[in-house]
């Protein structure tokens, strides 16, 4: 069939970008450096907020020290299709990794609108289907540049948390599981983020995104292929080392309804963290959605005792309120029925967690609102934990972690008509 025909393109795409920085002086993106051990990457389109391509980097970067860095390289997909939008991101990328673009451990990539099948939606947005095949269209450029860069190729998204030194224990693991077969080996637990794979797969999976990239989401298609390349079981590596950030891109009927609760009086902050949790999940609603401030979600089901949620702050804060609601709205259930609100303090280790817990209160009929005492154990909370404290059958919903912190002053933060961040004070 002629559709098979279009893997074919992959000999001339995508194309590699090359920025001045504001100084003036000409990046080197466009020069790959000699092999590295592992290639990280990640893929950006147009639906998804360019502030968080921005804050994977950073975690990125920051997650990694310099000797593990001589070992890395990282390569982003631009996809979005408009060219302004194109230029002001790569701008940005310019702006704050000059350092890694001019070395060469920082690639920029873009694979030109005719690159793409003709087929009806993929250049638009309007339906889900559409969006799941430009995403695999997207990674199959990613992973078939990718293929000769490094050994190994680790595939995150453009809304994850690093965990520090997860290039030293990623090595680690590929030494203690040579002896082992395994196509794929996974760090984290969330649709395709984490997932290993060695060079020499990458032009097969590049080829096979593309024969497939209208029949399932991403996150399905990877499992599909690690089971035609014989590994029938998924290897799920712990410690996990990747985790989504809280503040995911959400619609525009989402952000406007955040944008509404953030101007209201007394509004809930929730400050920037990752969210992760050993309960379950599943590919419609993630352990994130409970701690944004729109209307999602996070839905799970037969939780244990000693479950989890936890929400790890990036910064620790000086929190004054905690509210936790769980089940639906409307007739109640699906609540939490026996459950615990934690305090974390001292944060430490990798993945990173709080040496020490205090318990803030315990869940009545799913909820707890409770004020917090100014820094009653000499500092800043940096986490917040949802506990499960006996077997539940069915099915659970969190459905909002809200905190609030003490601040001199009280801020505004809102979006106004160009989609631009406003902060008022």
């Amino acid at each position: 069939p002629k559709e098979l025909l279009f893997p074919e393109r992959l000999n001339r795409v995508p194309q590699i970008l090359a920025q001045k920085t504001p100084g003036g002086v000409p990046t080197v993106a466009q020069q790959v450096k000699d092999p590295a051990w592992l290639t990280v990457g990640v893929s950006s389109g147009s639906w998804l907020d360019r502030s968080s391509l921005l804050s994977t980097l950073l975690s990125l970067f920051r997650a990694t020290s310099k000797a593990e860095q001589q070992h890395l390289t990282v390569l982003v997909h631009l996809a979005d299709p408009d060219p302004t939008e194109l230029r002001e991101t790569v701008f940005q990328i310019s702006s704050l990794f000059s350092p890694q673009l001019l070395a060469g451990r920082l690639l920029l990539i873009h694979a030109p609108p005719d690159a793409y099948p003709k087929a009806e939606g993929i250049r638009g947005l309007a339906r889900a289907p559409d969006l799941f095949s430009r995403q695999n269209v997207d990674h199959a450029y990613l992973v078939s540049f990718a293929a000769g860069l490094s050994e190994y190729f680790l595939l995150l998204d453009d809304n994850a948390f690093c965990a520090p030194s997860f290039v030293s224990h990623i090595q680690w693991k590929v030494d203690t599981a040579k002896s082992d077969p395994w196509v794929l080996l996974e760090f984290s637990n969330l649709g395709f983020l984490g997932k290993l794979l060695r060079d020499r797969d990458l032009p097969a999976l590049a080829h096979f995104l593309l024969l497939f990239y209208r029949e399932k989401p991403l996150d399905r298609l990877i499992p599909h292929f690690r089971t035609l390349r014989a590994q029938k079981d998924p290897v799920l590596c712990r410690p996990l080392l990747f985790y989504q950030r809280s503040s995911h891109q959400v619609s525009s009927a989402s952000r406007q309804a955040s944008t509404a609760q953030r101007k209201g009086p007394g509004g809930p902050h929730n400050p920037p963290g990752a969210v992760f949790t050993d309960m379950k999940v599943f590919d419609a609603h993630f352990p994130w959605e409970a701690y944004t401030l729109d209307e999602s979600f996070f839905w799970t089901h037969r939780v244990r005792a000693g479950n989890h949620l936890t929400v790890i702050l990036n910064q620790p804060a000086n929190l004054r309120r905690v509210r936790v609601l769980t089940g639906t709205v409307v007739d109640g259930t699906h609540v939490l029925e026996k459950g615990q609100v934690e305090l974390g303090y001292q944060p430490e280790g990798v993945p990173q967690r709080c040496a020490s817990f205090a318990v803030l209160g315990r869940l009545w009929e799913g909820q707890l609102d409770q004020e917090v005492l100014p820094r009653s154990t000499g500092y800043d909370v940096s986490c917040v934990r949802l506990v499960v404290n006996a077997d539940q059958a069915g099915g659970l919903i969190i459905r909002h972690i809200y905190l609030w912190e003490e601040r001199a002053g009280d801020v505004e933060v809102a979006w106004d008509k160009d989609n631009s961040l406003i902060v008022k004070h």
